[in-house]
């Protein structure tokens, strides 16, 4: 028998205790769903894809945040018990599920969107899979939005204006994207104090990402590009 204390609530609430069995193969979003199915249909969470391609059933699983239909209760669970609780540093609409809409916001100010010009060339871009712009590129374009590196973010707990990991390893992919026209725009806008420079490094986005995404060295990357920018400017 598997012990899960689910978070129940929003940003005041109570855990409260479930007791499921235990299933070969089971993963956290099976313990979920059949809580909410057959113990208590009040429960809220999402889910939507159930195989690791959504990123909606994102949750704090025993002190981590993981995607829930692709972590296994053999892998995660202490003990026989489990303990789920919303994503840190979202707010919570109730129980497991948060509200997304400032984390999007971000992305759109860290200008995470791709800007084609006012004149857009007629023809496909021919970018070379060799070239150092289309390999950084690449190396983050796989995220889905999902949170957990958000979530994991000490920078983005202590300042509710840090952009984040997320938008920043976006705006990253779009400046090494040989197509936009937005490059120095996009430089500026993350550059300020709640852009890439108040990253701290701690390597928490990184080393959680399901994707195996390293927004750390995205950011590193934009840091870099934002002083030669300004050398740029200087000379």
């Amino acid at each position: 028998m598997l012990l899960v204390r689910i978070w129940r609530g929003t940003t005041s609430g109570r855990f409260q205790v479930f007791a499921v069995p235990r299933r070969e193969n089971q993963t956290v979003l099976d313990v979920v769903t059949q809580v909410q199915r057959e113990q208590d249909a009040t429960l809220s969470y999402r889910f939507a894809c159930r195989v690791g391609m959504c990123g909606s059933c994102a949750m704090v699983v025993n002190g981590r945040p993981r995607w829930a239909c692709r972590t296994r209760v053999s892998e995660a669970a202490r003990d026989d018990r489990l303990q789920l609780e919303p994503l840190r540093n979202f707010p919570v609409v109730k129980d497991l599920a948060v509200e997304m809409t400032e984390f999007f916001d971000k992305w759109r100010a860290a200008k995470g969107f791709f800007e084609p010009g006012t004149a857009p060339a007629d023809d496909f871009a021919v970018v070379s899979p060799g070239s150092s712009e289309r390999q950084a590129a690449d190396a983050g374009i796989e995220c889905i939005g999902c949170g957990i590196c958000h979530s994991a973010c000490d920078v983005v707990a202590w300042d509710k204006d840090y952009l984040g990991p997320a938008a920043l390893n976006r705006a990253w992919t779009l400046v090494n994207d040989v197509r936009d026209q937005a490059g120095e725009e996009r430089l500026a806008a993350v550059s300020g104090a709640s852009g890439c420079v108040a990253c701290h490094t701690h390597m928490s986005c990184t080393k959680l990402c399901p994707q195996a995404i390293a927004p750390t060295y995205a950011i590193a990357g934009l840091k870099r590009a934002i002083v030669s920018r300004a050398l740029r400017g200087a000379t």
